[in-house]
């Protein structure tokens, strides 16, 4: 696959230090490690390996990756070992697919205290699917699903929400039917959006109270408990957006949304149009008029700070699955679910996952490649050669990233 014209490491390498000059005091450990790993992704910096035709002699370097999860080139791979474990997963009905969004009154505060906010919207989406789910009003069954963090928008800025992918239909409280959803929608928005905003704001006051919560910069008025109780209330009175489509057909449109949102990263490479007099320019998707195609230019160093925000805390598990799909559970519950929907009318003609098209890159001298130039060598592992350690170094200005 050839490389793109612009790279975001391309980006860092050119402005990383510019950064860190202006942001380097505020710039967290996991994103120096961000900076460091894609600004030096398939690179000499990272090893790499020459690889030889054993009929032509053609010879090939190929470079490793640094296996980041905010890399934009490093997500193929694991997409496609963890794509085919979630297509065994399946099940034989259709999905429909369900975004919860932060609020922007919450986002400041969400930014100081990743790992807990996150985690908690993470809780209270779960919370909020099982329970309405549970409610013989609406559904009356035990669901499962599967959740995934986001934490930005198009043009790059703090835009927490999660989406998750829900089998339409659920386990009835005595195990015995599979109880489908209805045609048209899964479960009332207007209900969930009520009970996450009851629930996340009940468990957010918790939070506050046992002082688990850093109110800090712009979040530091929140301090005084009058203000506190004053921006709470606002918070209830405002209607928190959970969006929801209308079922997925069928497994081949299933395995495509797991693939979009599953190893995404704030920004794609693709994205990227140019770089010129130290200012980025993109592309973006404006879903509030009609999913138009527009461009946005950013200062660069203004680029890294938007990149940079959507690095997580070290070892949060942006992918969860709940309730029937849960770990401990899933493999006895999928079989029960799977038998149930042998029986129902509502399991249709009963298809099958396909599994898609992965771009795998066989492992170096374990599958050799034919070779590219003769059609009948194989590329076999020459050389190889052991990564060049680099990294930054604190200086009166803050931490300086060696990208020589």
């Amino acid at each position: 696959m050839s490389r793109p014209p612009l790279e975001v490491a391309d980006i860092m390498h050119q402005y990383g230090d510019a950064y860190l000059a202006r942001y380097g005091r505020v710039t967290s450990g996991a994103q120096l490690r961000v900076l460091q790993a894609v600004s030096q992704c398939r690179t000499a910096a990272l090893g790499g390996h020459k690889r030889l035709c054993d009929h032509c002699g053609h010879a090939e370097i190929q470079y490793n990756s640094c296996g980041n999860r905010h890399c934009p080139k490093c997500q193929g791979r694991a997409q496609a070992v963890w794509l085919a474990a979630r297509e065994r997963e399946l099940l034989p009905t259709p999905y429909c697919h369900v975004v919860f969004t932060l609020p922007e009154p919450l986002r400041p505060v969400a930014l100081h205290n990743p790992q807990v906010m996150y985690g908690l919207l993470f809780r209270t989406v779960a919370d909020t699917l099982q329970t309405i789910a549970q409610d013989p009003k609406h559904l009356g069954a035990e669901i499962g699903f599967l959740a995934v963090l986001h934490t930005w928008g198009q043009q790059l800025q703090h835009h927490p929400h999660v989406h998750c992918l829900v089998p339409a239909g659920g386990l009835a409280r005595d195990g015995r039917t599979w109880v489908a959803c209805r045609t048209r929608f899964f479960l009332p928005v207007k209900v969930l959006g009520r009970f996450f905003r009851r629930t996340f704001l009940h468990a957010l006051n918790q939070l506050a109270a046992q002082g688990n919560l850093r109110l800090v910069g712009s979040c530091h008025a929140l301090t005084e408990p009058r203000r506190w109780r004053r921006w709470v209330a606002e918070l209830r009175r405002m209607e928190w957006v959970v969006y929801a489509k209308k079922p997925l057909a069928g497994p081949q449109q299933v395995l495509q949304y797991l693939a979009r949102y599953t190893y995404r990263v704030a920004i794609t490479n693709r994205r990227l149009l140019k770089l010129e007099e130290g200012k980025v320019t993109f592309r973006w998707k404006d879903y509030r008029h009609g999913s138009r195609q527009r461009t946005m230019t950013l200062d660069a160093v203004e680029f890294l700070r938007r990149f940079l925000l959507h690095v997580l805390p070290r070892g949060f598990q942006r992918v969860r699955h709940y309730g029937l799909l849960a770990n401990g559970v899933r493999q006895g519950k999928l079989v029960q679910c799977r038998q149930l929907l042998a029986r129902s009318a509502v399991s249709g003609s009963g298809v099958t996952a396909t599994r898609p098209q992965a771009d795998i890159v066989p492992h170096p001298g374990r599958h050799p490649e034919v070779c590219p130039i003769c059609q009948v060598g194989r590329m076999w592992v020459h050389e190889t050669w052991i990564a060049r350690h680099k990294g930054w170094t604190m200086t009166a200005d803050g931490p300086r990233l060696d990208t020589s």
